[in-house]
């Protein structure tokens, strides 16, 4: 007997099957597969920028660029200095420069000087000369490279260096600020004296080399005060120093990184 109570669709939906069960959207894979090649492109990219870089730094500090006339040593305050200290670094090099042109101006008023007819003026002449190459090379080695070095490796040696030999050059600034005659110095004394005698060229002259002396020998102080207190904050200590000293020896002053 036939059963017409019977769904006579039961068999055929029995046969379905479940709509999410299909495979994606050929459209959607292609999407997919889009975004993964992009991704892709993007990583070289940036690999190839990054090496880029590498390549740009290498090349700018595997050279040699200071001084310009004679390039022995690489010299980048933007490139080795942490952005936070390059403006006090970039400072001290102005000073430095400021007194590589003192000591050039003070040999020049020691000529003005001996022109006018001082009995000293050759002795100041001649001492004047040893400082223009002595030193502007020995200031430059002695206190202005270790401190750059300092704050580039921020190592205890190099700020114990430059606070020994800085600070000598701050006495000696002082000396040269004073102008005793025959010691080589167109100061305030040997200014004194040429304004008496009315040597009006060679008093102006000494004028400026002792203005000089005396921006570059304030501004090292001011700094100098600055770097001890950074050194302090650092704790660096003569122990690290030593350690440092004996790990690295004098090779480490010519290194970077």
């Amino acid at each position: 007997m036939t059963d017409y109570n019977q769904n006579p669709f039961a068999s055929t939906h029995s046969l379905d099957t479940n709509p999410f069960d299909d495979p994606a959207p050929p459209q959607q894979s292609t999407d997919v597969r889009l975004e993964q090649l992009r991704q892709r492109e993007l990583d070289l990219q940036r690999r190839e920028q990054e090496l880029a870089a590498k390549a740009d730094h290498m090349r700018k500090n595997g050279r040699n660029n200071w001084p310009p006339f004679l390039p022995l040593i690489f010299h980048s305050i933007p490139d080795e200095i942490p952005e936070a200290s390059q403006t006090l670094i970039t400072r001290l090099y102005q000073l430095w420069l400021v007194l590589a042109a003192t000591l050039i101006l003070n040999m020049v008023a020691c000529i003005t000087i001996l022109i006018a007819g001082s009995r000293d003026g050759g002795r100041d002449l001649g001492a004047s000369i040893g400082y223009l190459f002595a030193i502007s090379a020995a200031s430059f080695l002695l206190w202005y490279r270790p401190i750059y070095n300092g704050y580039m490796k921020e190592q205890a040696l190099y700020y114990y260096m430059y606070f020994f030999f800085g600070g000598f050059h701050l006495l000696f600034s002082v000396y040269m600020i004073i102008g005793v005659p025959s010691t080589g110095s167109a100061g305030l004394i040997q200014m004194i004296q040429m304004y008496a005698q009315r040597q009006w060229i060679a008093a102006v002259f000494c004028t400026v080399a002792t203005v000089g002396w005396a921006v570059q020998g304030l501004g090292n102080a001011y700094y100098y005060r600055q770097i001890y207190a950074h050194h302090n904050a650092a704790g660096h200590s003569m122990e690290k120093a030593k350690a440092e000293l004996a790990s690295h020896g004098a090779k480490a002053y010519f290194t970077r990184g």
